[in-house]
């Protein structure tokens, strides 16, 4: 797989990741072995940028990456997140002793004595982001992590959190469907050498061959709540989805590398993230830095997807708090 460096002063990692929030069971039933085999699929397919969070399955998901690395030893980059407090009520703490007490814990359960990248999971709105960042910056000094991370925040937030001590990456979502980092965050990114990670850029199994439905969807899975999931605008999504799926099949690609190739193509400072808890469904979309999209490829996929084409919103208001919003 083609290498791309992760921020400025960050290692070489392979040009598309791996999202792990699937391990705990958050888009339908999964089981550790199948885990296991997804990991090892990625390994040998050159992903080796790994992303979790302390609040997949409440640990399960860094239990059975800390299982996986203690078993297999291999040389990846990871990243876990921090700052989501589950409710009732949900709430954010970017506090350092909040921060540092979950970096002990994620660590002890990743088998790990020290992150490559650490990430405010979502900024705590009454907390200075400048505060927050002192407390990366100390456990950078303390060799308990490499880098510091921000997710789901504005431009104006990077650039406040930039300025007290280096990012290393920033994740929001960013897809087909997903277009607002390209109104400032992707150029702010790129300006301070900060790598911009995105998650979902499969629009939660929407861009691939076979799409969710609904029906689909186990009962407790959260993509119930998302607008975009729901009727009338699952419908309207999928059909105009299936242009783009056309598309894709015309030029040999699976619809996941088609997506994937359209994201990799905005900046050699993005690094996608997409997820699964299946070995099966990673290899539709592992080659996807090898297509060379044209000029043609852009113009076309513009047509068939321009901005702002998806109908209903990517969260629920009730999914959106913490969320910032900038547009």
């Amino acid at each position: 797989m083609k290498k791309r460096k992760l921020g400025a002063n960050g290692p070489e990692i392979g040009a598309i990741g791996l999202g792990c929030m699937s391990f705990a069971g958050f888009f339908g039933p999964t089981t550790e072995e199948d885990s296991m085999a997804c990991m090892d699929a990625a390994l040998a397919a050159g992903m080796d940028f790994w992303d979790t969070s302390n609040i997949y399955g409440m640990g399960r998901s860094e239990r059975v990456i800390g299982a996986f690395l203690a078993d297999r030893k291999p040389q990846i980059v990871l990243a876990s997140k921090v700052g989501i407090v589950p409710g009732p009520p949900r709430r954010f703490d970017n506090s350092a002793d909040h921060i540092r007490s979950e970096l002990e814990g994620s660590l002890t359960r990743l088998n790990r004595d020290k992150l490559e990248l650490y990430y405010l999971h979502r900024r705590e709105a009454g907390r200075p982001v400048e505060e927050a960042v002192e407390t990366m910056a100390a456990l950078i000094e303390e060799g308990l992590i490499d880098g510091y991370g921000l997710s789901e925040v504005a431009p104006s937030t990077l650039r406040r959190a930039h300025a007290v001590h280096p990012c290393t990456a920033v994740q929001n979502e960013y897809s087909l469907w997903t277009r607002l980092p390209e109104l400032g965050m992707l150029q702010a990114c790129a300006e301070l050498g900060v790598a911009f990670v995105p998650f979902s850029p499969l629009g939660r199994g929407m861009l691939v061959d076979t799409p969710i439905t609904p029906q689909m969807l186990a009962a407790n899975d959260w993509r119930h709540r998302i607008p975009r999931m729901q009727e009338p605008n699952f419908t309207a999504n999928r059909i105009q989805i299936d242009g783009f799926r056309a598309f894709c099949g015309d030029r040999g690609w699976t619809t996941a590398e088609g997506a994937l190739a359209w994201v990799l193509d905005q900046g050699p400072h993005l690094i996608p993230i997409p997820a699964t808890r299946h070995a099966a469904h990673l290899a539709d979309w592992a080659a996807a830095d090898r297509i060379v999209l044209t000029d043609d490829d852009r113009a076309e996929i513009s047509r068939l997807l321009p901005p702002g084409f998806a109908h209903g919103d990517r969260y629920s208001d009730s999914q959106m708090v913490g969320v910032e919003r900038y547009c």
